[in-house]
């Protein structure tokens, strides 16, 4: 017998993503539901070869239902989550809402899986920041190996990262200006169109944003305390894709042609590394893609036992809608055990 799973905000990009996910890794679901706000009722979404009518969240009953992949926000998650879990149901949750909370597991399952377990406390388990994610999954066989110090991060972060509105807001400068309409700034604080912005969330008291502040504390709960962050996170004219470019700073010598070995056999992680024109992955090339790939691997001279790399990965997939389904795979097999 397979498991009931809901997806809360199913009409919106990531949870249209992680239905796509459960019927493309064939995830063992006797009934997948689609649930959003009341004004998205009888919406139709793909799920694999059928089509689902989305129901209310605020008239469905949890009760019977295993799991909950959770993408409607900071604000819905707060209101919905433990009224949820109280029902029997895990929720794995996209937002931001419960990721520093001592009581919900953050997990990227390549960096942590045996974190999942600590669901019990609240029926809850967290999804990383998008950007966090696919950084994690490059750092974590590294730090294993020679121990990272230290990282200095600065992301190229794609439209998608926020939401249907940023990339319309894209799509609409980029027509008005082709036809010398007037240029309309809504999603974003300058226009993003042949641009990029320093800032992505809120402005903290110390001048990062919190952006930048998740990238910190997320590597640490997920990766190590003891691992020093600091992150620039900027919004860029690109659709889909999420790009870093970082530097790591090793407790232990490291070459990069061992990172290069390293990094080839670790889980979730392609390596595309050749120094010729051409030879390293862009946002555009991993689109629909699983993996998370890394390029441009070389030392860096400035500090002792440094290297410098690029990492690319689909945002709303292994940054958001892959990493809660890899969660539930490994809740369903590890702990909840209910199909066959």
């Amino acid at each position: 017998m397979g498991y009931k799973v809901a997806v809360v905000g199913a009409t919106g990009n990531v949870g249209r993503e992680m239905l796509n996910i459960l019927a493309e890794r064939e995830f063992p679901a006797d009934e997948v539901v689609a649930l959003a706000s009341r004004r998205s009722q009888g919406t139709e979404v793909s799920y694999g070869d059928r089509i689902l009518k989305v129901k209310a969240l605020e008239n469905y009953d949890f009760s019977g239902t295993d799991i909950c992949l959770m993408s409607a926000g900071s604000t819905v998650a707060a209101e919905w989550s433990a009224r949820i879990g109280a029902q029997g149901c895990v929720v794995i949750d996209n937002s931001s809402k419960f990721r520093m909370d001592p009581d919900v597991p953050l997990v990227v399952p390549e960096v942590n899986s045996d974190a999942i377990g600590g669901y019990t406390k609240k029926m809850i388990i967290a999804n990383p920041n998008c950007s966090t994610a696919q950084m994690v999954v490059a750092l974590k066989p590294l730090h294993d190996v020679a121990r990272i110090k230290r990282v200095v991060v600065s992301t190229y972060q794609s439209t998608s990262g926020a939401g249907k509105e940023g990339m319309d807001e894209l799509f609409e400068q980029t027509r008005a200006i082709y036809v010398n309409d007037p240029v309309e700034k809504k999603k974003f604080t300058k226009q993003i169109a042949f641009n990029v912005i320093p800032h992505i969330d809120v402005f903290m008291e110390d001048g990062y944003t919190k952006e930048e502040w998740k990238m910190v504390v997320e590597t640490k709960k997920m990766l190590d305390p003891k691992i020093k962050v600091t992150a620039t996170c900027v919004r860029v004219p690109v659709f889909v894709g999420h790009s870093e470019a970082v530097n790591i700073e090793f407790e232990k010598p490291i070459t990069d042609d061992e990172a290069r070995e390293i990094l080839r056999e670790a889980p979730g992680c392609l390596v595309v590394d050749k120094r010729e024109d051409g030879g390293y992955v862009t946002p555009l090339e991993c689109v629909g893609e699983y993996a998370t790939y890394i390029s441009r691997i070389r030392v860096d001279p400035t500090v002792e036992n440094g290297l410098a790399m690029w990492i690319v990965s689909d945002n709303l997939r292994k940054g958001a809608a892959l990493n809660a389904v890899q969660i539930a795979e490994i809740l369903g097999a590890r702990y909840l055990k209910k199909a066959a």
